[in-house]
């Protein structure tokens, strides 16, 4: 069995649907779907999108092999020989637009658009979502990590509680992106280059018969990065004492102690005494480093209480995004081929939130030329008048829409870039440096009111006249 093909990475219903466009002969009719998410995680004031680079190559490797069709011949639909015969000349040959890894995100619009053949846009929906869910859902709890810890190191350390292989590396990258230093997962070091970081387990300790000894041989084998873990008996009448003690050792040999680790206690109070004692013992240089279910709430709150911790290490809360498990971005019909053209659909519900917005859609975030901030992101029609050169632009309040400004000049960024055009890959990944720096960037463009972690002001997402126009039509249309 090949594990490394994703083609059936997907829902049974999509082959379904596959199945039933081939039958009826409407398997090359153009779709255009748009992936979007409805409501901001974590009660913040942004997403941070993420899963691009997975999905890029998700999509090129895209190919039924004979496994798969094997596989999909003995389902009890019982498949017809033709469709299967299709499948095995499967390759995606739409047009796949995209915001860039990095780039702050809003409810309910386009983070990703495709244009195909339905039997190709039908497909990649399921494993799309999935990468761009959960990569993004990461990538936010991170960033809010990050913003009540802007100066200090902070780790990623959430592999043993992870979803599996896959979640523990992508999300390992997804922190990366917006500022966290380092993992402590090898393999993602490896594939994506990011800086590794680990001290040793409680376990080392147990293995020796003092806690000193242990030590000592941990910083025998490792003199030039010498991390220790503290806590296993007592912080601060064992753990920080020995520590102390081998930090003199290395130092008698020209080496530093360069941490030591709290995993459990009053981190607080624990860490304001490990402070005082390395400071009077002579190691006001040695770092303490914190661990322990940690999130960007307890961060907060240990900072406010005065702890004394230089590194972070998170895990649990942060990896498998604990308190908002799910992102729950969708990927909704926009717009079909009839009689040649593409013309908008709608998505009606009870729940007037989830109802569509219809049509092929732009997005642009209005940059202020006077401030150099941004005021809101404009969502309107390709066909619309060029709104890079409509000034001024009404902008609605989207709390209460009696409310409004305008921009008297600002430059229209569009965030949907070309990724794939016909099938073939056009846009440049960019390496994971670059993207780093484009999120700062990017957060440097808001006010620190729509960034902040607890009530944070309501970004403007502005639809178009023309959008609402459409809109109200189609609803009306249908209610008839």
């Amino acid at each position: 069995m090949n594990h490394t093909n994703l083609t059936l990475h997907t829902d049974k219903y999509q082959i379904n649907m596959m199945y039933a466009h081939w039958k009826k002969g409407t398997l090359n009719d153009k779709f255009v779907f748009e992936a979007y998410f409805r409501k901001l995680p974590f009660g913040n004031g942004y997403a941070v999108f993420a899963g691009l680079e997975r999905i890029v190559e998700y999509i090129q490797g895209l190919a039924f092999g004979e496994a798969e069709i094997k596989y999909l011949q003995e389902q009890e639909e019982n498949y017809e020989t033709g469709f299967l015969t299709e499948l095995r000349s499967f390759k995606f040959t739409g047009n796949l637009h995209a915001m860039r890894e990095g780039t702050l995100a809003f409810p309910n619009e386009p983070l990703i658009r495709v244009e195909a053949r339905v039997f190709e846009a039908q497909l990649i929906e399921t494993a799309l979502l999935n990468f761009m869910n959960y990569q993004t859902l990461v990538a936010t709890k991170a960033s809010r990590i990050k913003l009540v810890a802007p100066h200090e190191l902070l780790l990623e350390f959430g592999t043993r509680r992870a979803q599996e292989a896959d979640a523990a590396v992508w999300g390992a990258r997804a922190t990366y992106i917006v500022g966290f230093h380092a993992t402590s997962n090898m393999r993602a070091g490896m594939m994506f280059g990011i800086p590794t970081s680990g001290t040793h387990a409680h376990s080392w300790i147990q293995g020796h018969d003092t806690e000193e000894d242990a030590f000592r041989q941990y910083a025998e084998a490792l003199p030039d990065h010498v991390t220790l873990l503290v806590d296993t008996y007592n912080t601060l009448k064992s753990g920080v004492p020995n520590a102390i003690k081998i930090a003199k050792g290395l130092e008698q040999q020209g080496k530093r102690l360069k941490a030591i680790r709290l995993d459990s206690g009053d981190l607080a109070y624990l860490s304001k005494r490990a402070r005082v004692m390395l400071d009077e013992a002579g190691y006001p240089d040695v770092q303490i480093v914190a661990s322990n279910d940690l999130d960007e709430n307890i961060i907060a709150e240990l900072k406010a209480q005065g702890a004394k911790i230089d590194v972070w290490g998170v895990g649990t809360q942060l990896i498998t995004a604990f308190d908002q498990p799910s992102l729950g971005g969708v990927y909704k019909l926009v717009a079909r081929e009839k009689d040649g053209d593409l013309v908008p659909v709608i998505k009606i519900s009870g729940n007037p939130e989830k109802i569509s917005n219809p049509g092929i859609k732009e997005v642009y975030r209005i940059v202020s030329k006077q401030t150099g901030m941004a005021e809101a992101d404009y969502i309107c029609l390709p066909e619309e008048e060029d709104i890079q050169r409509v000034q001024p632009i009404k902008l609605v309040d989207p709390l209460h829409p009696h409310l409004y400004k305008f921009v008297e000049s600002y430059d229209a960024i569009p965030l949907l870039l070309p990724i794939f055009v016909q099938g073939k890959l056009v846009f440049e990944l960019p390496k994971l440096d670059d993207i780093r720096t484009y999120h700062q960037d990017q957060l440097a463009l808001f006010w620190p009111e729509h960034l902040r972690k607890l009530n944070p002001q309501m970004y403007r997402i502005n639809f178009s006249s023309m959008i609402s126009e459409l809109k109200t039509n189609l609803l009306k249309e249908h209610q008839q």
